[in-house]
């Protein structure tokens, strides 16, 4: 990567994550870690730097999600934005702006940079048949379309991708395709849309990738070959009903594709970003000045619309600057296997903050960070990570220097006198440190980086080690302070260079050494240079890394496993029985009951969801059901159910839910409320 020089700024951005979902390890390693310890990074060199993040919150995936739990779009992205955000703070993620594209700013914003380029007649309007559900009464996106793969003869294939053999589709070319939405047969119906011709732009985004230097070879490859076969048509519209409105008069009920305004997300909360400051058009520096550093980080599963589409987007509009680097990672895989979403087979960030602490994980996803290859994550390895390298070397060398200091003098910072052989080895190993580990993180190049760093830990408690301050404190006390002198100098050095991956044990590690400032304003420049003061008053120790224990990994390695021996098919019946047995007591807990339907409503703007009111002995409840697509509400009235009658109250869009409706579901889709085959008094236990 290029450095800093000759840019006044730096503008960070992390791929904004679909909010149809919670954030999972390999989100982290691949776009998210990387840039943040990139940008507090560069805070510390005292740039002027900005990151900046935020929700995409349009595309099919919502809608999906939205048709599956029966509740709106917003509802969804709501749920998740907010979700991921809090996440995202648990986990030291240091934005400056964390955006939505579901924001009126974004959608302005959006309209502004489509209406520009049809003003400059950039986009091309074509008619093309695409498939169409009547009952519907919509035309189905590539998500919607469900069929037989072309290629395998997989019979659920999307009409974007078979998730058997894993060929990219298009809807029109699956066999026998149904609609996700009704199960009915599509039609063939014509739609008019607006393209962008990606071709008019090869020989200026040629060009223009000529001149990236520094880029990482699996961005650069996968770039030039998509240049290689020559830039089609892409459309910019799609017809669906959540979105950015295509603002055309002739364009009702079409939306801005999410692939062309989500990038633009970047820019619409860089604007939120700079009124949030009071100065609205500080944006324009970041985004519209050429001294501006754009730094892009994202999977590699986004380098074409980030190096092709975005870009040539920007070359279109002509007022924007253009990415100085994209460095984009591989992909994290779990426990030697994919990571699968829709199979749970997945480390979730909201599970492991509430299980774990934060720094040992940033720590282990930086070292084995997927920068030129796919990498794996393996719950041993981070248990052995921390231990022998967090806990081992380097809180090993911070908690025995300030305990041996404590100890011997009373916690004051010795005063330094003559300095031999090994002192001034150290000293010149502190002294070079920053600027190394500064090269390798200035370059993404995480591994190396941490590897320098801890290299640095271990000369520091060899020095400690081969310098025997627990003999010299008798047979030669100046040699001794001279000692623990260098080694607090060491760990007070130490603290501000773990702060970019480390940010939390960064904070305890300067109060430990008895600074009242903020690690994350010091100046990573000159760090080696502060001098600690004879008599300077340590702060209270604690201890910097835990050793953690094999029985806390243990249930997440068992629930991996057990999701992969089920995806092979492999775990008998009996077997996956009795995993999920749970004792006599537990479901002593759970109150089955039988109660009446007295009456039942539709859910306002909801197609999937019943409001029932029931008779359960001599109380009245109401719960919410996902029955609505399975029975009407005359369906209902009148009969017997069976309830949880001791869940927590919920609410479900607004309404109190007290309790739990059951009912039977097959694979094939067969539905049916629990019946009662003898006559039973509402409010009766099930037993």
């Amino acid at each position: 990567m290029e450095h800093t020089k000759g840019y006044k700024r730096i503008l960070v951005t992390s791929a904004l994550p679909y909010a149809n979902g919670p954030i999972h390890l390999g989100h982290l390693a691949g776009a998210y870690l990387p840039a943040d310890i990139y940008v507090r990074y560069q805070r510390l060199k005292k740039r002027d730097v900005i990151y900046i993040c935020g929700s995409d919150e349009h595309g099919v995936p919502i809608t999906i999600a939205a048709e599956k739990t029966g509740v709106s779009p917003q509802e969804i992205v709501d749920e998740f934005h907010f979700r991921n955000k809090e996440a995202f703070a648990r986990f030291g993620m240091s934005f400056d702006y964390y955006g939505r594209t579901s924001s009126p700013v974004h959608h302005k914003t959006s309209q502004a940079f489509f209406l520009k380029l049809h003003g400059q007649g950039v986009f091309k309007k074509k008619a093309e048949q695409q498939l169409y559900d009547p009952k519907a009464g919509m035309f189905l996106p590539d998500r919607y379309v469900k069929g037989e793969c072309p290629q395998c003869g997989y019979a659920e294939a999307y009409g974007d991708q078979c998730e058997k053999c894993g060929t990219s589709l298009s809807p029109t070319e699956l066999k026998n395709p149904v609609s996700a939405l009704t199960s009915e047969k599509p039609q063939l119906k014509e739609t008019e849309h607006w393209y962008i011709p990606l071709g008019h732009f090869q020989k200026q985004i040629s060009d223009w990738i000529a001149t990236r230097h520094g880029w990482k070879s699996n961005v650069l490859g996968q770039v030039k070959s998509w240049l290689s076969d020559g830039l089609a048509d892409r459309a910019v519209t799609r017809d669906l009903s959540w979105g950015v409105d295509v603002p055309l008069p002739e364009a009702k009920g079409k939306v801005l594709y999410v692939w062309f305004d989500a990038p633009i997300g970047y820019i619409s909360a860089t604007k939120e970003w700079a009124e949030a400051r009071g100065d609205p058009h500080l944006w324009k520096t970041y985004w519209q000045d050429a001294e501006t550093k754009l730094v892009h980080f994202i999977g590699k599963d986004n380098i074409v619309f980030h190096c092709i589409m975005f870009p040539a987007m920007l070359m279109a509009h002509g007022d924007y600057v253009l990415p100085n680097n994209v460095p984009a990672n591989e992909f994290l895989n779990l426990e030697g296997n994919k990571l699968s979403t829709s199979k749970n087979y997945a480390v979730w960030l909201e599970d492991y903050v509430e299980k774990f602490e934060v720094d040992p994980l940033r720590y282990y996803l930086a070292t084995i960070a997927p920068e030129t290859k796919d990498s794996d994550f393996a719950w041993q390895e981070y248990l052995t990570r921390n231990n022998s390298e967090l806990a081992d070397i380097l809180g090993n060398f911070i908690n025995r220097t300030l305990a041996f200091t404590n100890k011997q003098f009373n916690g004051k910072v010795p005063a330094r006198s003559d300095l031999d052989d090994l002192d001034q080895m150290m000293l010149r190993a502190i002294t070079k440190a920053p600027k190394e580990i500064g090269s390798a993180i200035e370059k993404v190049e995480l591994r190396k980086a941490l590897t320098v760093f801890m290299d640095v830990a271990r000369t520091a408690n060899k020095y400690f080690n081969d310098q025997e301050p627990w003999k010299t404190v008798r047979e030669n006390p100046a040699k001794c302070a001279t000692t623990i002198n260098i080694c607090l100098h060491t760990c007070n050095t130490l603290a501000v260079l773990m702060e970019p991956v480390l940010p939390f044990s960064a904070e305890k590690a300067w109060a430990m050494m008895g600074h009242d400032t903020d690690v994350h304003a010091q100046v990573w420049d000159g760090v080696a240079k502060i001098e600690l003061p004879a008599g300077h008053q340590l702060g209270k120790t604690s201890i910097l890394f835990r050793k953690m224990e094999e029985k806390e990994i243990q249930p997440e390695i068992e629930r991996l496993q057990n999701i992969q021996a089920q995806l092979r098919g492999d775990v008998p019946v009996e077997e996956t029985q009795e995993e999920m047995k749970i004792s006599y007591e537990d479901f002593a807990k759970i109150q089955l009951r039988v109660a009446k339907v007295l009456a039942a409503e539709f859910v306002p703007k909801t197609d999937k969801l019943l409001k029932l009111h029931i008779q359960l002995g001599t109380e009245r409840r109401q719960i919410v059901a996902g029955i609505a697509q399975k029975y009407s509400p005359e369906q209902v009235i009148g009969k017997k159910i069976i309830i949880v009658a001791n869940l927590q109250p919920a609410k479900i869009r607004g309404i109190e839910s007290n309790g739990m409706l059951l009912a039977a579901e097959d694979d094939n889709g067969n539905f049916s409320l629990l019946a009662l085959d003898k006559e039973v008094n509402d409010g009766a236990a099930i037993r």
